[in-house]
Order: C-alpha cells, then sequence, then structure tokens
C-alpha cells in the first residue's frame, strides 16, 4: 500500500474543503494518507467530517520540548542535508531577516515532522499552499529521502511567494489551479522545468439542492442584491467593496451587500460601514454554515469579488454552476473562468469607476441576462466539475509519485543523494 503524508498550514479548515477531498479521494484508490497541520486547529465550529480529520491529524505548532531537541539533532546529524536545507536562507536576496529567522523554526518544525513520520513508511510528501508548510514538506522529505510535491493557488504565488525558487526546484512536481499561474512560474521561474508543474482546476458539484429561479421580477430589475463570500482578510479587499456601495448609494441605485465570511479585518470593516453610515446596506453575515449559505446565494441578484489576489474562486464558481451572475476583477486565473459579457462580467483591477459603472450596467439589463446565467453555468459543467477534476487530480498525483526515477533529477538533488 503507497503511504503519503499531507500537510497544510491548517488542517482541518472549512475554508478549504478541496483538501479533505484529495485525502478522501486518495484514501478511496487505497492510497494511505498520515494528515499534517503546521499549526494546532480548535474543533470548535468543526462539523463532523472536519472533527474526524481533527482526530487524526498531527500537528507540529508548538513543539514539545523533546520534540525540538529531537528535531534538532536529527538535522545536525544529516550529513550535509542541512546544509543544503539552510543555503537558501543566506542565499535568497528576496528574503527579509524576520523571514529567514522564521523559516530557520519552520525547518525544525519539518525535522520534527520527518522524526514523527520515520516509523510509518512515508514514500511522499504533498503540501497544500506555498506557505510555511511546505517549507516543512521540503525539509521532512529531504531528510527522509523521499519526495515532495506542492499546490499552488493565488497569494501563496503572487504575494508570499517565500523561497519559493528553492521549492520549485527541490519539489517532484507542482500542481497550480489556473494556466494563468503556471505561466506565471515559467516566467518568473526560469529554471523549473515546464513537465514539473501540472495545471489542475479545482470545481464543485455541478447540481446543488438549492431553489433556485431563472425568472427575475419587475420589481428586482430595478434594485440589485450583492453578494460577497470569503474571508475577511485584506487580499479579499472589502474594504473596496464596501467604499464602491458609498458610491452606488450617492448615485441613488437601490441596493444591498452581503458580506458572508470572518476572520481578522471585521472591526476594521465595521467601522468603515459605520464612518460611511452604510448600516442598512451593508451587512457583515459573518461566518456562514454551508446549508445557510443556500439562502444567500438565492438572494442574491449578482456575485462580487473584489479580491486583489486569487486562484479562481470557487465561490465564483458555485454561483455561476446555478445561473447567477458574477462580477470579478480582471486578474490572475479569474478570466479563465469568466468570459465577459457573456459568462459573467469583469471590471478593471483597483478602478471604482469600472466597478461601480459594470454594478449599474448589470441592474439596469437584469431581465435580459438570463442567457448569461445559463452560459455560466454549462461553462463550470464543462471545466470546473469536482467529481471529474478531482479524479483527473489523483490519477496524475499516483502517476508522479510512482516515478521515482524523476525524484532526483535536479542537480542540486543529486549532490544530496551522493552525500548521505
Amino acid at each position: 500500500m503507497t503511504t503519503v503524508a499531507y500537510i497544510a498550514n491548517e488542517f482541518p479548515s472549512p475554508l478549504e474543503p478541496y483538501v479533505m477531498d484529495e485525502i478522501s479521494e486518495l484514501r478511496r484508490r487505497g492510497v494511505e494518507v498520515i494528515c499534517c497541520s503546521g499549526k494546532r486547529v480548535a474543533p470548535y465550529g468543526l462539523n463532523l467530517a472536519e472533527r474526524a480529520f481533527w482526530k487524526e491529524t498531527r500537528y507540529f505548532q508548538p513543539l514539545s520540548d523533546d520534540q525540538l531537541v529531537r528535531a534538532a539533532i536529527r538535522l545536525a546529524r544529516s550529513r550535509g542535508i542541512g546544509w543544503e536545507i539552510m543555503r537558501p536562507l543566506l542565499t535568497d536576496r528576496k528574503a527579509s531577516f524576520g523571514r529567514r529567522l522564521r523559516t530557520l523554526g519552520h525547518s525544525l518544525m519539518g525535522s520534527a515532522m520527518a522524526e514523527e513520520l520515520s516509523a510509518f513508511g512515508v514514500e511522499h510528501v504533498h503540501c497544500h499552499h506555498a506557505y510555511f508548510a511546505s517549507w516543512m514538506a521540503l525539509v521532512a522529505a529531504r531528510l527522509l529521502g523521499i519526495g515532495f510535491s506542492i499546490t499552488l493557488h493565488g497569494s501563496d504565488l503572487l504575494q508570499r511567494a517565500d523561497l519559493l525558487a528553492a521549492k520549485l526546484a527541490a519539489c517532484r512536481f507542482c500542481v497550480t489551479v489556473s494556466e494563468f499561474n503556471r505561466q506565471h512560474i515559467l516566467r518568473n521561474y526560469p529554471e523549473t522545468r515546464p513537465e514539473k508543474i501540472l495545471t489542475r482546476r479545482l470545481g464543485v458539484d455541478r447540481v446543488l439542492a438549492w431553489p433556485m429561479s431563472t425568472e427575475t421580477k419587475a420589481s428586482e430589475a430595478r434594485s440589485i442584491c450583492l453578494l460577497a463570500v470569503g474571508r475577511l482578510h485584506p487580499v479579499k479587499n472589502y474594504r473596496f467593496l464596501i467604499d464602491a456601495c458609498s458610491v452606488l448609494r450617492s448615485q441613488g441605485l437601490n441596493f444591498s451587500c452581503s458580506i458572508a465570511g470572518e476572520g481578522p479585518e471585521r472591526g476594521a470593516l465595521e467601522r468603515q460601514i459605520e464612518r460611511l453610515g452604510l448600516q442598512e446596506q451593508v451587512n457583515l453575515a459573518g461566518h456562514v454554515v454551508r446549508h445557510d449559505l443556500a439562502g444567500y446565494y438565492n438572494r442574491a441578484n449578482l456575485i462580487v469579488s473584489t479580491s486583489s489576489s486569487e486562484g479562481i474562486p470557487v465561490a465564483l464558481m458555485e454561483a455561476m454552476s446555478h445561473r447567477k451572475l458574477v462580477l470579478a476583477p480582471a486578474i490572475t486565473g479569474i478570466p479563465e473562468l469568466i468570459e465577459h459579457g457573456r459568462t459573467g462580467f469583469l471590471y478593471e483591477p483597483g478602478s471604482m469607476a469600472s466597478f461601480v459603472e459594470r454594478v449599474n450596467w448589470i441592474c439596469a439589463h437584469q431581465p435580459l441576462l438570463q442567457a448569461v446565467g445559463q452560459a455560466a453555468a454549462a461553462k463550470v459543467a464543462e471545466g470546473y466539475d469536482r467529481q471529474r477534476n478531482l479524479r483527473a487530480f489523483v490519477e496524475q498525483f499516483l502517476a508522479r509519485i510512482s516515478d521515482g526515477g524523476n525524484e532526483y533529477a535536479h542537480p542540486l538533488l543529486q549532490q544530496v543523494r551522493l552525500s548521505v
């Protein structure tokens, strides 16, 4: 039986159900998967399936004194591998001193991970997202003499690409969720072999029990209900959305806006709403469980995204699969999902005038846009079917990890292999 370790910064997470989906599909194929998490996750707010994963997951922050000592000893005794692991911390000019210091701590966490996994015969380590857990995966895999791989989404590639050159050089393969991301990697990391970078899209279920209607009432055509779905984090740029709501109100548009999500930006966003006097128009709904989220989608006329960095948002896929109109910035991989005017609408990134103009136009033309919603659903069914894409990912994943001949194809890894 093949045994792999699967790690994320925080696992399990209700915000990243695709990680649990991939683990479950691997297990369905007979793979033994050991779940790992960089940070310890509290069980509060997790559903039954997420709690089951939580109970079996191995956590590496914080480390006990004993774990820390054993990790340091293992790293020190690695006979050259330790130096190869540490070298990027000294040579990567883009990394700040604080980032280097934190990565040193993450190296110890990766060594502790290797210590714990050594008894299980793990053959491969996969990390979802290229944040600090990916460095742990790299370190653990090198110390165990096995391969590792990573999945890249959006901000982990475009905004937080810490030591990514070293990770791409060392990984057996890299999966990313959009062709935009793949081309960005090949353009900005030219030493990366193109065959190492795989595009594998996420997806949504084709049929969900949402009581959707394709008809727009005449009264709805003179008003609009906006909905944004996602964590309250600076990368989602909800301050832009709230400012846009202020402009829409000043122009006399009859609208409401709900933001479904929770996160560190809540306080700042609440103060912004109060300062602009938008309490009647804008609602911070907090974390909404999936069953209740269906009602928010059903009431909305327009699903909006204002993110400054994204992979391809699952929330937009879900909305489109049920013929909802969507509006998003023309950034990263989003235009691969949304064809402006045919399957949804795009606005110029960062342009308030472009966003507001699009909302007003969509509001005025709602009765005429049913064909856009239908084309959106067809687009998602064609390229973003969750089950089909999940099967394709797992098949490619298993094929890659079984191809041990490429594990040490990179010259640096060949040198390390010969030194142990």
